[in-house]
């Protein structure tokens, strides 16, 4: 394990691949069983199967939650599936029943890691985990960096905390709302993050709220930025972040932005300007952030109840698919709009620079006064090669 371990999201595995490249020491997935983001896009066994080689070839590893709270007609086949996901090269199981954890333990030679839907924010509750002999605990996200510290002196086991990505309003996300509202069990992986809709504020069969405003009552994002060293000098060994419904542009942006940071911990036990970072993660959010639990208590100030401040972002605009050094062509995987001769930025897993386009081409080689169309294939003249899975944002 990295002596610091940057632990990253994946709902496909082009997220996976891309999450490694940018500077991921480990990706967590969900399978098609027992995992709790049932909308995801979850990985088939063969899914599976290619993210170990592909991890495993770049010294990564690979976690596959299985954190579902079950019910008996959830118990059936775990052990084998257990078995069929040691088979495809899994490092880790990520669960909060004890009963899955006691599975992996007993059955596979995988590590058996605890949920933060375990709640655990108290050295006592690792000192258990630790009797039952699971590898690592992943805390709650309640935690604050007083209380992590204490918890870290006082243990003999690997702990882990989330560090950037959505924070449920519900206790550890143990949340009833959706299951009450839509049937949709959040628990069991159908969250309709509810917390999230638009509301009307009604006293006595009077509308409150400004007409066309709504309200929820969401949290905003975590951003641990400023707290990175902190925990890197208590001994935090994993770094997590939320994530896996996220884009590719996001997961790329954000591990590619706390990888540099925590290098430059590393390197040079101090950080010379936060702010560059802070500017890298604003590139890829769509929703406020805050510090969390982590400095203080969460006020109205770490709550999200107007929904018109989340503007998603649409500079990410292609994917670099390949590059003919011949014809010195580049093509791209288009994601959002954008025009020929105008100058790009280009984000790579080690730098980004400007770019100038001229013509854009499509793939019958139709010169094209725009690229309009996501996922369609665009190429132009690029002297510079890129390489596969660099990505493209408006400047």
């Amino acid at each position: 394990m990295a002596e610091y371990e940057l632990l990253a999201p994946a709902g496909d595995l082009e997220k996976l691949k891309v999450a490694i490249i940018y500077g991921a020491d480990a990706v967590f997935i969900g399978g098609q069983k027992f995992s709790l983001r049932s909308r995801a896009s979850n990985f088939t066994l063969a899914d599976i199967k290619e993210g170990c080689e592909f991890a495993h070839q770049h010294n990564a590893k690979i976690h596959v939650t299985c954190n579902i709270v079950m019910h008996n007609i959830d118990t059936d086949g775990l052990i084998e599936y257990l078995k069929e996901l040691e088979a495809c090269g899994v490092d880790c199981i990520i669960a909060s029943s004890l009963y899955i954890l006691k599975m992996v333990k007993l059955h596979t030679k995988m590590e058996a890691h605890v949920s933060t839907q375990a709640s655990t924010i108290n050295q006592e509750a690792v000192k258990f985990f630790e009797e039952v002999n699971v590898d690592r605990v992943v805390l709650g996200r309640e935690v604050s960096l007083e209380e992590m510290k204490i918890i870290k002196e006082n243990s003999h086991i690997d702990l882990e905390a989330f560090i950037h990505g959505g924070m449920c309003v519900s206790y550890s996300g143990r949340c009833m709302l959706s299951n009450n509202m839509t049937n949709r069990d959040a628990n069991r992986g159908g969250c309709a993050h509810s917390c999230r809709w638009c509301y009307d504020l009604i006293d006595d069969n009077q509308v409150k709220n400004p007409k066309g405003d709504y309200f929820a009552m969401s949290s905003k994002d975590l951003c641990a930025i400023k707290a990175i060293p902190l925990m890197m000098d208590m001994g935090m060994n994993s770094f997590k972040i939320e994530g896996r419904m996220k884009s590719l542009h996001y997961i790329a942006t954000v591990v590619n932005t706390y990888r540099k940071l925590i290098d430059e911990y590393k390197l040079n036990h101090k950080i010379k300007d936060f702010k560059v970072y802070e500017n890298q993660i604003a590139k890829a959010e769509n929703r406020l952030t805050s510090t969390g639990f982590l400095f203080n208590k969460p006020t109205i100030n770490e709550q999200l109840y107007d929904l018109n401040l989340t503007v998603p972002t649409k500079e990410f605009i292609g994917i670099v698919k390949g590059y003919d050094e011949k014809t010195k062509t580049l093509h791209i995987e288009q994601r959002n709009y954008f025009v020929p001769f105008s100058t790009i930025e280009v984000f790579t897993p080690s730098k980004t620079f400007l770019l100038d386009i001229k013509e854009i081409y499509d793939k019958d080689g139709n010169i094209l006064d725009a690229a309009r169309h996501p996922k369609q294939d665009i190429y132009f003249k690029c002297d510079i090669p890129l390489e596969k899975y660099s990505l493209l944002r408006l400047n």
